[in-house]
């Protein structure tokens, strides 16, 4: 056997080894915090192992027939292996470290032997699709619009390249991603002069109240480390398994890193294939990543759990891992954003008539010493207890009724730890006031109390902090009404105050009067500085705000949640302001509601400089 025979056995079982190691940690949930970390220590050394084995023989390997693509195969795999990571840490290194790799990949076109000429290889054209869409990906959460733009011409070309020359293979899957990232690039990059929507020091941090922020204190103070993120929608922009709500709750729960830190270039690289410099990031496969991977400057990311269209009993289920992992003195952000009407659509006796009363009768039977129903027998203030089966968020197919029906009582059992809800549905209000039934004697089987109460009152432990949703959006212009054309308008309003303040308006595209534009966000800066300040030093402050206050993403939602709260209270006429008004429980101090001094000063001044106070009804309140 040969030196090159020895070599090409030990470079296939190493790669046999990696493969391996991967599989065993591709399916791990990208949720609560690893317990098998050791595995993924493993399979990192192993293609470390790996690409440094290639590096140094490389001559070899390619003159026993090794092909590019095989080493653009394994930079691959070692990327998506970063960007896991980083999905179930949140840690900015490892997505900069997976997008080193991709920019690699490309530069170095590991793929061209996919091409036609090259050989017609219908297995690598499929690797090749997936790298582009897996870099694309890692390149929007980056906020790499140039590199998103080059990828897209490049995955377009790629995809009509393989429509020709592979005729008995059908691509429309790939020909629906290309549509998803249009689709979604059209939306997101919509306001190119837009500041970041990470939380950016630069803009965020308001001077006039560091002061306050600096010498606030409440009686119990929580840490905000973990976040549940979800969306379902019917035909809702995404790319993948990311829609456009939660990338934007996804990107609003991270630090905007300072100076140019995502904006350094990588080095030429060698001929040789080995990884030159490229920003300080090894190349090499180190669980100890360099130190100029992260920012000093910066804390920590909070750890965020993205599910994609989930089962309610996974979203469930997912809820209880992150609150049983949650630190001592800590709070989980769950954010859901779904309809709450769809499911209505569908009418059948199971899910509306005998069902109802069984599942009725089966609570009292299993809950007759306790006294009262279980907490998911809750219906809002107001309503008969029929009425309760239509107070749901909708997660599912049309036609599975209540299995996928996310009630408000289903949430109570989590609020043993604290929780801070932002609930984005035409049927939030569900969560707002409830009633519990209880019973006076089991074997009357009569309802006789009625006790009603806020669901911030009917905690297990902790009260929790809710942000709720208008139950219908509000724009000048109706076209932009539909959420599966421009997402969420709340959580826009979370997210982006101005642009969802200039969309509310219908005001032109700001990258023809960024002038006016900027000099809009200072006005918007200098209220939440002024509002922040109240916010700091009120007397009214309820507890469940002022444990929270001292996170500064928990804070901004807050600002931003006023700062709403106010722009459509003026925008909505007022027979309609019920519907169109956000609201939040526990109630926030009365000197910042929407008709204030301070607030209504800010919305007015705003409306003035935009030339937009005609859309507003400031003299009606």
């Amino acid at each position: 056997m040969t030196e090159n025979d020895v070599v090409s056995r030990t470079f296939r079982a190493l790669v046999e080894s990696a493969d391996r190691k991967f599989a065993r940690v591709r399916d791990v949930p990208a949720y609560g915090r690893v317990h098998n970390q050791h595995y993924f220590q493993k399979v990192f050394k192993a293609y470390m192992r790996l690409w440094k084995f290639q590096q140094e023989n490389r001559s070899r390997l390619v003159e026993s027939g090794l092909n590019r693509w095989e080493i653009g195969e394994i930079a691959s795999r070692i990327g998506q292996l970063y960007f896991g990571q980083y999905m179930r840490t949140s840690e900015a290194r490892f997505l900069v470290e997976a997008y080193v790799f991709y920019e690699a990949i490309l530069n170095r076109r590991y793929f061209e032997g996919s091409k036609l000429g090259l050989g017609k290889d219908l297995g690598v054209r499929f690797k090749e699709l997936r790298f582009y869409a897996r870099f694309l990906m890692v390149s929007f959460i980056l906020s790499r619009t140039e590199m998103v733009n080059h990828l897209l011409d490049r995955f377009k070309a790629l995809v009509d390249d393989s429509k020709a020359n592979f005729r008995d293979t059908n691509f429309k899957e790939w020909r629906q991603v290309v549509q998803e990232i249009v689709r979604f690039m059209k939306v997101d990059t919509s306001f190119m002069n837009a500041r970041p929507l990470r939380y950016c020091a630069t803009f965020d941090s308001h001077p006039a109240s560091l002061s306050y922020v600096t010498r606030f204190h409440a009686k119990k103070v929580l840490k905000f480390q973990d976040a549940l993120l979800t969306s379902y929608h019917r035909n809702e922009v995404k790319f993948a398994e990311l829609t456009l709500d939660t990338f934007r709750m996804l990107q609003c729960l991270e630090w905007e890193p300072t100076g140019s830190f995502y904006q350094k270039r990588p080095a030429e690289p060698k001929e040789n294939g080995s990884f030159a410099d490229h920003s300080g990031a090894s190349g090499l496969i180190d669980i100890n990543l360099a130190a100029d991977m992260t920012d000093p400057t910066l804390p920590p990311n909070p750890r965020k759990a993205i599910l994609y269209r989930p089962f309610v009993t996974h979203l469930i289920a997912v809820m209880a891992t992150i609150c049983e992992e949650l630190p001592p003195d800590s709070v989980m952000l769950v954010y859901l954003s779904a309809s709450g009407k769809v499911g209505r659509n569908v009418a059948s006796t199971e899910c509306s008539g005998g069902s109802q009363k069984f599942s009725r009768n089966k609570a009292v039977c299993l809950h007759e010493h306790s006294g009262t129903l279980p907490v998911s027998s809750v219906i809002e203030k107001g309503e008969s207890s029929s009425g309760f089966y239509d107070k749901y968020l909708w997660f599912g197919p049309r036609g599975n009724c209540g299995i996928n029906n996310l009630y408000p009582g289903d949430i109570i059992p989590f609020t043993r730890r604290p929780l801070f809800l932002i609930i984005d549905s035409d049927n939030s209000h569900a969560f707002k006031a409830v009633r519990i039934f209880s019973v006076a004697k089991f074997e009357s089987w009569i309802f006789s109390e009625l006790t009603s109460m806020v669901l911030h009152g009917a905690e297990r432990g902790e009260p929790a902090a809710l942000l709720l949703s208008p139950l219908k959006p509000s724009f000048k212009n109706p076209s932009d009404m539909d959420i599966a054309q421009s997402g969420s308008q709340f959580t826009f309003f979370l997210t982006a105050p101005l642009p969802s303040f200039c969309q509310l308006v219908g005001f032109s595209n700001p990258d023809t009067e960024a002038d006016v534009y900027n000099e809009a966000e200072d006005i918007l800066s200098t209220a939440f500085s002024e509002w922040e300040v109240i916010l700091l030093t009120s007397t009214s402050l309820d507890l469940v705000w002022a444990q929270v206050l001292s996170d500064p993403f928990l804070r901004r939602l807050i600002l931003r949640f006023i700062f709403c709260r106010s722009v459509l209270s003026f925008f909505c006429p007022p027979e309609d302001r019920e519907q169109c008004l956000p609201t939040c429980l526990p109630s926030l101090p009365n000197s910042l509601s929407p008709d204030s001094e301070v607030v209504k000063a800010a919305v007015l001044r705003l409306a003035k400089h935009l030339r937009v106070v005609d859309c507003f009804h400031f003299d009606d309140t």
